[in-house]
């Protein structure tokens, strides 16, 4: 996929990149309890393993806030934050989690994300982007908020406090947000964000140098990631074994979740497997160079993409360049206003929820809409890792209400028809058989359908008619419950006078009801290939008095159909 104009458009959006993790980087490390250096550390080695073994075209991984957290609440257990003991822990903690990210990845756990649906996707990352935004409020406005401060407290202080506003830290972050915008209208290949930066950083200091409300990011240590040996008991190893499975399922689902929700605008296709190999082995390599875990930074894969990325170079491109800033160019980080890294995050957000999908699932699907809104408040209001954990419980309810309920529908020749094809006798307000009931099961015979089958059977049971015809063309699967049902309802009915019959079953179902030899107990001679040979049988069955006195004569085979036809 490389060429010359994905190399250009990669360069860019790595070069954005590099200068947006500049201060992330050092506050992630931070949050996670150890010196400054280790989060750009990680947003060097990590983003580079990730992009080259992963599957994402956009997804950049590196230190993340629920990661950084997370890894915060299980190493403090054991050391005091930023000693070297602290740091030794937690790079075996990163060891571990990618042990087990690997070993989920060629055990071919990838799967296990498709219960991630899209609904949840789109309402982790709304509100997800929405928490980063919340995150620079502080920034953009000048107004002080508490560390730690939750999402709705965050905006009840700065609402509060809109007269302690600073109208220069506003008007410059607000400028480099506006000029962003500007840019990118006037022509999609101009790299707006890194351009916004550098103008309106270039103007702030030359307008309002040496004033000491516009705060500056700073100038930044020195150095490249040196080797390091993660070093740590056996026994401690062990006893953290349970929080190193937490990091690494919150992990995966955060990259796996944000790489489909990049890939649902660009129409690739994810390879889970391949991302979580990718992901542990990234960590994995990582504890060796002196970074802590990491994922899929939400931030940085909105800058990448945002700034027109084409292909993972862009990561790697990225990260040398965080190299070469740290090295040679760290001290120019100092003249960064903060207020202009707020505004272009607010707008990286803001680009990040897909305001689209979610109106289009508001129309068409109050199921998904309602596991998407129950995913986005979880997400503002709860920890990140069960906003997560929520949707997806959420949305395997749904799944499970929806495939526990079989539908049945009547059918009934279409006389008007010129292939007398059967349909939905309650839409087409169709004739019926006073003998003989058709009907069709639309789901599965599963475990937690029968209870539901078995009232739809009651119903039909309590019915005149004395035979039923089931069409199991759209019955997908049969366990060994659904099976047993079947033959309890057969026995059931013969013992009343009257028969079940099937036609259409599918070859997997009629293997497992053969295998299990409950074709055998139901008796052979019930199923049948199609409706056309079912009812060719089963009319000869059928009490010959009451078909002579039918007014229905619905059936090719009923004595006065083709008068019925001509009349």
């Amino acid at each position: 996929m490389v060429n010359r104009q994905s190399l250009r458009a990669d360069f860019l959006a790595g070069l954005t990149g590099a200068v947006i993790v500049l201060p992330q980087g050092v506050a992630f490390a931070i949050i996670a309890g150890l010196p400054p250096i280790y989060g750009l550390y990680s947003a060097m080695i990590i983003p580079i393993v990730a992009a080259l073994f992963g599957s994402s075209r956009h997804l950049v991984s590196g230190p993340t806030t629920p990661i950084s957290i997370v890894v915060f609440s299980t190493v403090s257990q054991f050391a005091e934050p930023s000693t070297m003991e602290f740091v030794s822990i937690a790079l075996a903690v990163t060891l571990g989690v990618g042990i087990i990210q690997l070993a989920l990845g060629l055990a071919g756990m990838g799967a296990m994300v498709n219960f991630v649906n899209k609904s949840v996707i789109i309402g982790f990352t709304a509100g997800a982007s929405l928490l980063i935004m919340t995150s620079q409020l502080k920034y953009l406005t000048g107004i002080d908020v508490p560390r730690g401060t939750s999402f709705i407290d965050t905006w009840i202080t700065v609402l509060g406090n809109l007269d302690s506003l600073n109208h220069m830290v506003f008007g410059i972050g607000l400028s480099a947000l506006v000029l962003a915008v500007v840019l990118k209208k006037i022509h999609h290949f101009i790299p707006y964000l890194l351009l916004s930066m550098i103008i309106v950083s270039a103007m702030t200091y030359f307008l309002f140098g040496g004033n000491e409300d516009v705060e500056l990011v700073g100038e930044l240590p020195r150095g490249l990631p040196p080797i390091s040996l993660p070093a740590v008991s056996m026994t401690d190893f062990l006893t953290m074994v349970p929080n190193m499975f937490a990091i690494a399922l919150l992990g995966l689902i955060e990259a796996v979740a944000l790489g489909r929700s990049v890939a649902m605008k660009t129409g690739q296709r994810i390879n889970s497997n391949q991302e979580f190999f990718g992901q542990g082995l990234a960590n994995i390599a990582g504890s060796f160079f002196s970074c802590f875990a990491g994922s899929g930074s939400f931030t940085r894969t909105g800058v990448n993409f945002s700034a027109g990325a084409v292909t993972p170079l862009s990561s790697v491109l990225g990260a040398i360049f965080l190299m070469l800033a740290i090295s040679l160019f760290a001290p120019l980080a100092a003249y960064l206003p903060i207020s202009v890294m707020a505004g272009i995050i607010m707008l990286v957000g803001y680009n990040l929820i897909d305001f689209k999908h979610i109106i289009k699932l508001f129309k068409t699907s109050g199921r998904e809409s309602s596991v998407m809104t129950i995913t986005f408040l979880a997400t503002l209001f709860l920890k990140l890792e069960y906003a997560i954990y929520l949707g997806v419980i959420f949305s395997l309810i749904f799944y499970l209400r929806q495939t526990s309920k079989p539908r049945f529908v009547q059918l009934s020749p279409d006389p008007g028809g010129p292939r007398h094809s059967f349909l939905n006798v309650r839409k087409f307000k169709l004739k019926t058989c006073p003998q003989l009931m058709v009907y069709r099961i639309e789901g599965s015979l599963f475990f937690g359908a029968v209870e539901h089958v078995a009232d739809k059977m009651e119903e039909l049971f309590a019915k005149e008619e004395k035979n039923l015809l089931i069409v199991a063309n759209n019955i997908n699967l049969i366990d060994n419950a659904g099976a047993e049902y079947l033959v309890s309802q057969v026995k059931k009915w013969d013992e009343n006078g009257k028969k079940i019959y099937f036609c259409g079953l599918k070859l997997r179902s009629r293997e497992f009801m053969r295998n299990g030899s409950y074709t055998k107990e139901i008796g052979i001679d019930r199923f049948f290939v199609n409706k056309e040979h079912a009812i060719e049988e089963i009319y000869k069955r059928l009490d010959r008095t009451i078909c002579e006195e039918c007014q229905a004569q619905i059936f090719r085979e009923c004595p006065r159909h083709e008068i019925s036809l001509q009349g």
